[in-house]
């Protein structure tokens, strides 16, 4: 027994070295730094203890970013399942190829952040075609960048976009799954399209739902390059996330210990977030028999 456990620790060593150099000593190391007040450059840390909390919970920018981060969950978690089930749902009525058409819809998942995002920026300039277009026969002249709800939308597109390929491969996962003689059986029984839809089809793609549902409440406290490319941030705070937060304060203000202490405060909020949504979905699927 003892040769076994000695085995099964051998093949886990590699994990838990990488799990103790990246996340649990930088993890300390953060919480250290949280009561300092060091400045990414001087050698020396002076303990503040636990004022650099206090100022986080006074801070303009973190009580943005908490709302922000909720606002950006609000648009972009129902716009990528909605986009990202439609895809499922087309890929998987197709008779054959269906992997040549995900890994097509997969692609812009692999696009790099900061080429989309000044590419959109292109588009979305004053003298795009676009805006020229929408200035010269609808007499629309929108700010994309300079409004807060536009912005804040533009960036919740672009991840979604990114993301929609993603999540359709696991939402086509569990398409397949679902057994045809259910809904023989439902069509026979006078259901129709929409009642097989919502009676069947979303019951059953419950931990595929699941899934993407926990996966994009995750990406929404991590939005970062699109943000900075693209506002900064702004206007007024608009589209400030957590991790825009993080870096202004650290590499910008060169505030490294309070930096650090919103760091925490981002973890512990992501942390219950996730949490509180995931009982929620549990409590869904329980009442459909799956929990």
């Amino acid at each position: 027994m003892r040769n076994h456990n000695g085995v099964g620790w051998l093949f886990a060593s590699p994990y838990l070295l990488y799990a103790i150099l990246f996340f649990a000593i930088p993890l300390v190391w953060s919480f250290y730094l949280s009561t300092t007040d060091w400045n990414l450059i001087s050698p020396e840390y002076n303990f503040k203890g636990i004022a650099n909390y206090f100022d986080v919970f006074r801070s303009p920018g973190v009580q943005a970013a908490f709302l922000v981060t909720f606002k950006f969950m609000a648009v972009f978690v129902p716009l990528v399942i909605v986009m990202s089930m439609i895809v499922a749902a087309i890929v998987h009525g197709l008779p054959k190829f269906k992997g040549i058409f995900l890994i097509g819809f997969f692609l812009p998942y692999l696009a790099s952040g900061v080429v989309s995002s000044f590419i959109v920026k292109g588009l979305l300039s004053y003298n795009s075609p676009l805006n020229t277009t929408l200035r010269g026969k609808f007499g629309m002249d929108i700010d994309w960048l300079g409004s807060p709800f536009a912005a804040l939308c533009v960036v919740a597109v672009i991840i979604a976009w990114k993301f929609t390929g993603y999540y359709a491969l696991i939402l086509t996962s569990g398409f397949e799954s679902i057994n045809a003689e259910i809904y023989e059986a439902a069509a026979i029984d006078g259901a129709n399209a929409w009642q097989r839809f919502f009676k069947i089809t979303l019951p059953m793609l419950y931990p595929a739902i699941y899934t993407v549902v926990i996966l994009s409440i995750g990406v929404t406290f991590g939005i970062f390059t699109e943000v900075y490319q693209l506002t900064g941030g702004g206007p007024d705070y608009a589209t400030n996330t957590w991790q825009m937060e993080i870096f202004t304060q650290a590499f910008k203000n060169l505030q490294a210990g309070y930096a650090s202490a919103v760091a925490i405060v981002a973890s512990v909020v992501t942390f219950l977030s996730i949490f509180v949504i995931r009982k929620l979905l549990e409590m869904w699927g329980k009442r459909n028999g799956w929990v």
